[in-house]
C-alpha cells in the first residue's frame, strides 16, 4: 500500500479569454492554464487562495477543490508530445504529486499535507480543454485511455500548504476502488452493471459521479 507521496508543485490560475491566435476558431474562457506558487498557501473548502474556475458546472465546488496529477506522467508525455519543457501544471492540475499515481490512489483516501487534510473524492475526466491548450487534437483523448488523468480532492480540513511537503495517507477505507479501476467502470458503464452498482454504492465518490453511473443503468 502506497501510503506518502510529496507535493512538488503547486499551480494556480483564474479565468482568462484565449484565442490560440487562430481567428477560425472561438475565444475561451477558462482558468486552465495555471502558474507555480511557491511557499505557503491556503487551501480552503472549495479553492486554493488565487485559484477559480469559469465553468462552475463541470468544475469547482467541495468535491473538486483540488486536482492532482502524477509529477512521474511528465516524463512520458514529454516524449510522447516532443515537447521537452512542459511543466508541471501542464494538465491544469493544481498539485503536481510525486510517489501517487492513478493505480496507487483510492476512492476515499484521507491525507495529510501539512495543516490540511484532503480526501479522495473522483477520478478527472479529462475535457477538450486539454487538447485545446496544447493544440494537439487528440490530447484529450490520449489522456482518457492511458488512464493518466489526475484526480480530484475535497477538503476536509482547512490549512496552509506548500511544494516540498510530504503527503501521508492516513485512511484508505476502499482499497478496491483505485482512481484507474473507477474511471475503466465509468468508461464502460453500460457494459459492467454489477461494478456500476458497487461503485456508486461508495459513499465518499462525489454525488456528481454517483448519479453520472447511476443514470447508465
Amino acid at each position: 500500500m502506497t501510503t506518502r507521496g510529496v507535493l512538488v508543485s503547486i499551480q494556480v490560475g483564474t479565468p482568462r479569454l484565449f484565442d490560440n491566435g487562430d481567428p477560425g476558431r472561438r475565444s475561451w474562457l477558462s482558468a486552465f492554464i495555471k502558474e507555480p506558487v511557491t511557499g505557503p498557501v491556503w487551501l480552503g473548502r472549495t479553492n486554493l487562495v488565487g485559484d477559480a474556475q469559469a465553468d462552475l458546472k463541470n468544475h469547482g465546488g467541495p468535491d473538486k477543490a483540488v486536482l492532482a496529477y502524477a509529477a512521474a506522467h511528465y516524463a512520458g508525455w514529454r516524449t510522447e508530445l516532443g515537447l521537452a519543457d512542459l511543466p508541471y501544471g501542464a494538465f491544469a492540475e493544481n498539485f503536481t504529486v510525486d510517489g501517487l499515481d492513478e493505480w496507487t490512489v483510492c476512492i476515499g483516501d484521507t491525507y495529510a499535507i501539512g495543516e490540511a487534510l484532503v480526501q479522495v473524492s473522483q477520478p478527472r475526466q479529462p475535457c477538450w480543454k486539454i487538447s485545446r491548450r496544447w493544440g494537439i487534437e487528440d490530447l484529450t483523448a490520449r489522456v482518457a485511455t492511458t488512464g493518466r488523468t489526475g484526480w480530484y480532492l475535497r477538503v476536509l480540513t482547512e490549512g496552509y500548504v506548500e511544494p516540498g511537503m510530504p503527503m501521508s495517507l492516513l485512511h484508505r477505507p476502499f482499497p478496491q476502488w483505485t482512481i484507474a479501476r473507477a474511471t475503466e467502470v465509468m468508461r464502460y458503464r453500460r457494459e459492467r452493471p454489477d461494478e456500476v452498482r458497487e461503485l456508486a454504492a461508495c459513499p465518499l465518490l462525489s454525488a456528481h459521479w454517483r448519479e453520472s453511473l447511476l443514470a447508465a443503468l
